[in-house]
């Protein structure tokens, strides 16, 4: 199959490639290679190419393939190998889960003149580029339709509301946080000299963290539960109801997609009645699906700041974690949201579904 491979070089790559065409003695090959460059990034055709430089069109197809496959040629002494996307960043050979350095660089012999490269070559051209082809990060892609649109503008407009006591607008999330004990007491940390600890430590289990943040004040609550299940997230709602909105006719409540966050809940834990006077004083605002940045939720921010060490026992948890919310709460910490429904329209517009009714 006959593949056109595309050349586009940068501002950087045309000036050296001109550079080098220009000055200096140089092979006849190389130069050659550097004009078809030069011209098959200007667009002319392969055809045209051949003509203009005096090659054959094989030359041509070979030398475009390189660059389409990673490989280009620069240097006033002699060719260097760097690595771009097409090749560094796709998928390994058959057999192998990652990319290697050795592996690169045999790819790279065979798709140039080199009769061999080292692995230290190949690592300082991927230190050029900031290409770390073995690393793999696991992320969640959404997708975005209508339904996450809806979700998503409705919790903005929450966010974009004047502070009203009466109907406050709380953001809800519950994460995990695991107990971790030391086998060997730390040894203090003294001038030149930071504090160490062993590599060896104690699980001591899990435990649940329930976050509510107020999203048009300065207020947070953080419980420390041993178990997160419906009860537990019941339990929880009803302390926000009696103790710390007695007075809000309505809270708004934005929560994620989690099986234990909705209304059967209540019902699965408390009586009838009791189940729906707390309900009748909650409105359910939900995220969209794989979008926990709409949630203000401060869980990012607790873990970096007071849980990113070994605590090792539940009650040494809810002494650490009462004194961060008390700190942050008494000198008015608060979330600057500026993400608005307009800006995500605009920023978004060419992922937001299209209307199959026209305005008239």
């Amino acid at each position: 199959m006959n593949i056109r491979y595309h050349v586009q070089l940068t501002e950087a790559e045309r000036a050296e490639l001109t550079g080098f065409v220009s000055g200096g003695k140089h092979s006849a090959r190389k130069l050659k290679r550097a004009q078809i460059l030069l011209a098959a990034d200007s667009g002319l055709n392969d055809d045209d190419i051949a003509a203009a430089v005096a090659v054959g069109g094989s030359t041509v197809y070979r030398t475009k393939r390189r660059i389409g496959a990673g490989a280009w040629l620069l240097g006033q002494s002699g060719f260097k190998i760097t690595f771009n996307v097409a090749t560094a960043c796709s998928d390994p050979p058959t057999g192998r889960a990652r990319w290697t350095l050795e592996l690169l660089a045999g790819v790279m012999v065979r798709l140039t003149d080199h009769d061999r490269l080292s692995r230290e070559t190949v690592r300082r051209r991927l230190a050029e580029n900031q290409l770390k082809p073995w690393q793999k990060d696991m992320w969640c892609i959404p997708k975005i339709d209508a339904e996450y649109v809806a979700r998503m503008e409705d919790v903005l407009d929450l966010y974009a509301e004047e502070p009203d006591p009466k109907r406050p607008v709380v953001c809800f999330d519950e994460s995990p946080s695991q107990l971790i004990g030391e086998t060997r007491q730390p040894i203090p940390a003294a001038p030149g000299r930071p504090q160490r600890f062993d590599y060896e430590y104690r699980r001591n289990g899990t435990v649940n963290l329930f976050v509510c943040i107020d999203a048009h004040r300065p207020w947070r609550k953080v419980k420390v539960t041993e178990h997160r299940a419906a009860g537990d997230f019941a339990l929880c709602m009803r302390e926000l109801v009696d103790v710390d909105f007695p007075e809000a006719e309505r809270i708004r409540l934005v929560v994620d997609n989690l099986s234990t966050h909705t209304a059967a809940a209540l019902y699965a834990t408390f009586p009838p009645g009791e189940a729906r006077r707390i309900l009748k004083r909650l409105e359910f605002h939900y995220t969209p699906k794989h979008a926990s940045w709409l949630n203000m939720a401060e869980i990012g921010v607790l873990k970096g700041q007071c849980l990113d060490r070994r605590i090792e026992s539940y009650d040494c948890l809810v002494v650490e974690i009462d004194a961060w919310q008390r700190e942050r709460n008494q000198i008015g910490a608060r979330i600057n949201w500026m993400f608005s429904t307009d800006k995500a329209r605009s920023k978004m517009a060419r992922a937001y579904p299209a209307p199959t009714l026209k305005e008239s």
